[in-house]
């Protein structure tokens, strides 16, 4: 296919996606789910609309963005302190991708570290900022760089973040969180690793099984349209040049099921 017809292809998927997420959205039976969940959390921090909740989670389920925010929290808490590490312990996080604070809402009250997210989606953080005050929020573009100086970070995570970016833009990304973690900073990344090989077509699943990674509509990056699959040998031989792995855990992100968590340090 030309590329004019690739990028005339991937325009209207995403059109029709927008669609579906709209819908999605305005889901009757899960509007009147949510009413439950919202009343139950009054009196604790705001909860976003339905709308925002399907662009981070692929679902308008308000109590599963709640929940599964709470598990990545403790994920990455589990994470740090299996090898040494304690949130309260660092100066400064930042949660690369944080859509409207599903996991960031879970840090309301820590003592410790300066809590900073950002996102692409301009809309996810002017909610979050009017919502979530105990946190500094920023946009950033699609592509790098960042707006904070080197060395600026103890810890970065990236949850559900590089399932959704071509192989091009994970590497530009992981060189500037590079950057601005500090030596001996911490990455946490979670991907779709062999729990989702069923769901790949026969060639995609030769490439998987090859370590090679699989990338589909990679012409709608950060969106849901974009699915990024990385087999272990991947993550172990090519991801991640100038980081230390510590930790490959597969399906270990019990706030993105069935994804794989991956713990880097900083060389």
């Amino acid at each position: 296919m030309a590329v004019g017809g690739l990028i005339s292809r991937v325009g209207l998927d995403l059109a029709a996606f927008r669609v579906w997420e709209l819908l999605r959205a305005t889901d009757l039976r899960a509007r009147l789910r949510n009413r439950r969940v919202r009343a139950l959390a009054a009196r604790e921090l705001p909860l976003p609309p339905e709308r925002l909740i399907v662009l981070v989670a692929g679902s308008p389920d308000l109590g599963w963005f709640v929940e599964g925010g709470k598990r990545a929290m403790e994920s990455i808490r589990g994470a740090l302190e299996r090898n040494g590490a304690k949130l309260e312990d660092m100066q400064a996080v930042l949660d690369f991708g944080c859509g409207c604070g599903r996991v960031l809402r879970h840090c309301a009250g820590l003592q410790g570290p300066s809590l900073f997210g950002c996102d692409y989606n301009p809309e996810l953080i002017a909610w979050s900022r009017r919502n979530l005050p105990f946190a500094s929020f920023a946009v950033n573009d699609i592509t790098p760089p960042l707006g904070w100086p080197d060395d600026s970070f103890d810890l970065v995570w990236a949850l559900s973040v590089f399932t959704h970016l071509p192989e091009a833009l994970q590497q530009h990304w992981l060189s500037e969180l590079r950057r601005v973690l500090r030596p001996g900073g911490y990455i946490l990344l979670t991907t779709q690793g062999a729990a989702y090989e069923a769901s790949l077509s026969s060639e995609e699943r030769a490439a998987f099984q090859r370590g090679e990674l699989v990338v589909r509509a990679a012409g709608a990056p950060g969106t849901n349209l974009c699915s990024a699959f990385h087999p272990e040998q991947y993550i172990r031989e090519r991801l991640a040049p100038g980081f230390d792995l510590l930790e490959f855990v597969p399906e270990g992100a019990s706030g993105n099921p069935h994804q794989d968590q991956i713990l880097l340090r900083k060389r």
